[in-house]
């Protein structure tokens, strides 16, 4: 389980760079940084495989095809593409906070696999989340007002960023269930797999969009670099999708849903890190509030979620010892 914890905690210090990637690629619209992105993470997953790629076709079933099929939608390009929206709309700082709601969305979604506590046993770090996401949103929208920003689109913005949480929380919870079920596929398997299948549905979906000329298409055609933008989604293609969804794959095996939730809070840490390296600027105090009243949220769910093993655990050795 240690080794799960610190492969779910280097996947979430990978993951932390999809949040700066719409701000470093800021004149290409959100359609063409995800088809982008999972473009490039099929094409690298291709080449890593290619060796053993015949014989993996060979073992996938008709059954594990619409399972990537629908992990490809839910957990990349739509995910991805509701996150580059928000983050270009709403922020950083405000899309990576929503994200950071991960860890109890996952826990509650996956509560069945372990058992599940009672709402009200879980009142106080659902009340801390509620405070810190008060403080994102009078954050956001006060922020935008100062920079003249319009309000309809900062709130566009944070839907996108609630939807994305949605759809990761969906596909975070299938993919472990996924997993321990089916031993077949280590999860370097399955993570190259899931790339290839992600980058197929990508390039069939990119040809369709540029067909109908929706890409791009309400983005100013000047200061788009190309040869920017293919280095950056390659890099963010690497370390994020390839690298981290294997991290995230070996921790997902090695470590309760209800866990697995916990861990992903290292993806907003990460994310909320680099998005101010990038901006060169300190949170602002309200932020800073937001931060420490989730990570408290977290932290409570996770001790409440804890104490029952604990005392399932200690009445086991007491019994043994008799």
């Amino acid at each position: 389980m240690v080794y799960g914890v610190l492969c779910g905690l280097m996947a979430g210090a990978f993951w932390g760079m999809i949040f700066v990637m719409p701000r470093w690629l800021a004149a290409f619209s959100p359609v063409e940084l995800a088809l982008g992105r999972y473009l490039a993470y099929g094409g690298i997953t291709l080449l890593l495989l290619a060796p053993r790629l015949p014989q993996l076709l060979r073992r996938l079933t008709r059954g594990d095809c619409v399972v990537l099929l629908r992990h490809a939608l839910a957990g990349n390009i739509v995910y991805y593409l509701l996150l580059s929206t928000g983050v270009q709309l709403a922020g950083v700082a405000a899309a990576s906070l929503i994200i950071g709601l991960l860890p109890l969305s996952v826990t509650w979604l996956g509560r069945g696999d372990h058992g599940a506590l009672p709402l009200r046993r879980l009142a106080w770090p659902l009340a801390l989340v509620a405070a810190g996401m008060a403080c994102i949103n009078v954050d956001v929208f006060s922020h935008a007002a100062a920079q003249r920003a319009p309000w309809p689109l900062v709130a566009l913005g944070m839907l996108c960023a609630l939807g994305a949480l949605l759809c990761w929380t969906w596909y975070a919870v299938d993919n472990a269930r996924f997993l321990k079920r089916n031993p077949h596929f280590s999860g370097a398997e399955w993570a190259g797999l899931y790339g290839i299948g992600t980058g197929l549905v990508a390039l069939m979906l990119g040809a369709a969009a540029y067909a109908a000329g929706i890409a791009g298409q309400h983005v100013a055609r000047a200061g788009r670099d190309w040869l920017q933008f293919w280095g950056v989604v390659s890099m963010v293609a690497l370390g994020a999708s390839v690298i981290g969804n294997q991290l995230w794959n070996i921790a997902s095996r090695r470590v309760p849903v209800t866990l697995s939730g916990q861990l992903l809070l290292f993806e907003t840490l990460f994310g909320l890190l680099y998005g101010y390296l990038h901006q060169q600027q300190a949170p602002r105090p309200l932020e800073l509030l937001a931060i420490a009243l989730l990570v408290a949220g977290v932290a409570g769910a996770v001790w409440l979620h804890a104490r029952p093993h604990f005392g399932v655990s200690s009445d086991i050795r007491t019994r043994a010892e008799l």
